[in-house]
């Protein structure tokens, strides 16, 4: 019998990427970021500083700056926080965010008008050449994953991601991990067929 395909399944809670211009105009001239927790991403981390996102409907406040600093500024959310905010962005993978939906960030020092940066994340799977080789995927190629939890769920069109910079994680959002109950540690099988 063929041994399971396990991986790591996370929630990815909305977040804010920023560039070094945006950060400034946000915290104020010569502002860094401020790490406050690693995250699983090699290099990744959750940051002291929050900002307020505002669509037209609504504005959720605190919403966590994840660093270090982009090339773009980018605004992940569920759906959820999409209807709340009164914004239909599409889903993407990160980086990806040209047409996607505009918002404005508003800092203590000042606020930022997005013309494009809001999307709705794109459930993947990061993992290393060496990971990606054991588990018989490539970069790019999409699978299915099967979480089993008390609500177990099969999620399809998940993409695979590799480079040597990541770690071997599964990232969902927060509706999506919602609706499989995956609080906790929790990993879900990969399924390549």
């Amino acid at each position: 019998m063929a041994q399971k395909k396990m991986i790591l399944v996370e929630t990815s809670a909305r977040h804010v990427h920023v560039t070094e211009a945006d950060l400034e105009i946000l915290f104020g001239k010569d502002h860094k970021l401020t790490p406050k927790k690693e995250l699983s991403q090699p290099g990744q981390y959750a940051c002291v500083e929050r900002v307020d996102v505002v669509g037209p409907k609504n504005t959720i406040k605190g919403v966590s700056i994840l660093g270090p600093t982009r090339k773009a500024t980018q605004i992940e959310v569920s759906y959820t926080d999409a209807r709340t905010l009164g914004l239909n962005p599409p889903v993407r993978e990160s980086g990806n965010i040209t047409g996607s939906a505009p918002c404005k960030i508003v800092g203590p020092a000042g606020e930022v008008e997005v013309a494009e940066g809001v999307i709705v994340a794109q459930r993947h799977i990061h993992m290393t050449p060496k990971n990606a080789e054991e588990f018989g995927v490539k970069d790019q190629q999409v699978v299915s994953v099967k979480v089993n939890s008390s609500r177990s769920v099969i999620f399809c069109d998940t993409v695979i991601r590799v480079s040597e910079k990541f770690a071997p994680a599964m990232h969902i959002d927060t509706d999506e991990s919602n609706a499989a109950a995956a609080f906790g540690e929790i990993y879900g099988e990969i399924i390549t067929d």
